[in-house]
């Protein structure tokens, strides 16, 4: 052990062996789950990512209308998540629709579960 102070009388080292390791192979999947929860963290980027997850995707006018915000304010926030790499974008013809990437409905998924089943 370092010279960290502790009260247990014994540690169990290959508990310990076994959480370092873990912590060491997930690492980069915990460091992307932090950047994602990090971005969701904000309210306004968390209805866009439920609305996106719900809807598939959206264009940042039909955003605006639903979330009642100006198309700037919405465009800021989704340029934050694209940046982060949770969204990407499709478009069509002059229209831009975003859409949360592959790799992150799964993640996603899990938190906005709880929200459906919550009755109000």
């Amino acid at each position: 052990m370092s010279d960290n102070v502790c009260i247990r009388v014994l540690a169990d080292e290959e508990q310990l062996n076994r959480c370092k390791e873990g912590i060491e192979t997930k690492s980069k999947l915990i460091s992307k789950l932090s950047s994602v929860l990090a971005l969701a963290g904000n309210e306004v980027r968390m209805k866009i990512l439920y609305l996106l997850f719900e809807e598939k995707e959206l264009c940042v006018c039909d955003l605006s209308d639903v979330l009642g915000m100006t198309i700037s304010a919405v465009s800021q926030h989704l340029r934050k998540l694209k940046d982060g790499n949770v969204l990407d974008v499709r478009k069509d013809g002059a229209t831009y629709y975003y859409f949360i990437k592959k790799n992150h409905q799964g993640v996603l998924e899990s938190f906005f579960s709880i929200i459906n089943e919550v009755k109000n």
